[in-house]
């Protein structure tokens, strides 16, 4: 059990069940990204969430930036949804079968997304891209598969090399218990260099079935694509009949209705979703053209199946809250809230004396420390090798004091905060006046 430093008092409830809970399950949390090891504290236990705000069990009240890593674009326990899951809940919660809702979410879907007319629902976004990569490999014929460093796209064993994350927080880019020939056909990659996809596919080409990408990094941070990185790819991948699977867990109806894909002007052959299509609940999809997805079984020879995939409780979720989001006026909503914060950090950050490089896209953002050595004007994140580079340290102090203060960010400084649609501009000021003393006690650390 880690050294816990908070006030002892304010958060007793949380360290007896945490004190409990390294007995019961490793590390004493149900995902690693939940601890908060790396910035030298026991995670909190929530209680409850409402809108814009978390409560946990010791009654502290927070800001909430996680929002669920991503899914919770409309809040916490938002009406919509909540009258949605209890009618469903009324009416069974699994049935083993086909319904309804399936094909109500599905045409959604296809309707705000035009390369993805056809889709499997499935239970994670980790299951999505696993079975996507089965699919490009039967479609094609080819064994390997081309990652970008950093991007992380679930626990799935050929794609956990050079992770991020909360395997890059935790100083494990990759795991035991995963044979090398596993990851013998994994080809890694930088992101924004295409010289680099471009060299590697001229030496395997042939051999490489699909190049997997988040079109935004969000699991190093937020890291957008430089200009015309994304449409090179593109042309890259038709050259060599290799199919680009775009992991739209994240971004995915959050950074745009039709996600980063419409907002970034690019093709994929195949889209991975999740979060939001869930509206707070377990779900995953992938889809891409009909002559694609014909190759999944029953309609062609590629296996794949849950018994849960497209349960009536996550489709309803979803569906209610897509329905909120049809209209351009949330994104906009969206992208303004997180211009205000974005440029509030980078205020108090330069009043305190403080090197922070904002990084943003729409409704996600990252604060990214520096090198003790860097000023902000000359450090940006563009790839993996870049986020490594941050001041890890600054970013607990920093974690800390704002944990403290009322507000909840991601105990990482490899992950992106996610604004919702039940922040207001009060929340935004509100923090990043919070921010100002963080950033203070940043500065006064660090002497």
């Amino acid at each position: 059990m880690p050294k816990n430093r908070h006030a002892a008092n304010r958060f007793k409830k949380s360290q007896t069940l945490f004190a409990r809970a390294v007995g019961l399950m490793p590390g004493g949390v149900s995902s690693p990204v939940r601890s908060f090891q790396s910035v030298g504290l026991s995670p909190v236990f929530i209680y409850s969430g409402e809108g814009a705000y978390l409560v946990d069990v010791d009654s502290n009240r927070y800001i909430d930036y996680v929002m669920s890593y991503g899914p919770l674009i409309h809040g916490h326990a938002h009406p919509a949804i909540q009258a949605a899951l209890a009618k469903q809940s009324d009416r069974g919660t699994s049935f083993g079968c086909c319904c309804e809702e399936e094909v109500t979410l599905a045409t959604m879907i296809a309707a705000a997304m035009p390369h993805v007319p056809m889709v499997r629902f499935v239970n994670s976004g980790a299951e999505a891209v696993m079975s996507a990569i089965r699919l490009a490999r039967g479609i094609t014929g080819r064994p390997m598969i081309a990652k970008i460093a950093g991007g992380y796209h679930g626990a799935v064993d050929a794609l956990l090399v050079e992770a991020g994350s909360g395997a890059t927080t935790h100083g494990h880019p990759s795991s035991p218990g995963i044979p090398e020939a596993v990851t013998a056909d994994t080809l890694v990659l930088p992101f924004n260099e295409p010289l680099e996809v471009r060299h590697a596919f001229q030496q395997h080409g042939e051999r490489i079935a699909a190049l997997v990408l988040e079109l935004v990094m969000g699991n190093i941070g937020v890291v957008p694509p430089a200009a015309g990185y994304l449409q090179e790819l593109r042309e890259l991948c038709d050259r060599h009949g290799v199919l680009l699977v775009a992991d739209e867990v994240m971004t995915g109806f959050r950074v745009a209705r039709g996600g980063a894909q419409e907002r970034l002007n690019v093709r994929p052959d195949i889209t991975c979703l999740g979060k939001i299509i869930g509206g707070g609940l377990p779900v995953g999809a992938f889809g891409g053209r009909r002559e694609f997805m014909n190759h999944i079984s029953p309609a062609g020879p590629v296996y794949q199946a849950g018994t849960l995939s497209g349960n009536p409780l996550a489709m309803a979720a979803g569906i209610a809250a897509l329905r909120l989001l049809e209209t351009a006026e949330p994104y906009q909503r969206l992208e303004s809230l997180g211009q205000r914060l974005q440029s509030g950090l980078e205020e108090v950050a330069r009043k305190a004396g403080v090197a922070l490089v904002v990084q943003r896209c729409g409704g996600m953002i990252t604060p990214f420390f520096p090198p003790a050595a860097k000023g902000a004007g000359a450090f940006s994140v563009r790839n993996y090798a870049d986020a490594l580079r941050c001041d890890t340290r600054a970013f607990a102090l920093f974690f800390k004091a704002m944990l403290e203060s009322g507000v909840m960010i991601p105990p990482s400084q490899f992950e992106a905060w996610f604004l919702s649609l039940a922040h207001t501009p009060a929340d935004i000021d509100a923090t990043i006046d919070k921010a100002a003393a963080a950033l203070a006690a940043v500065a006064a650390a660090r002497g």
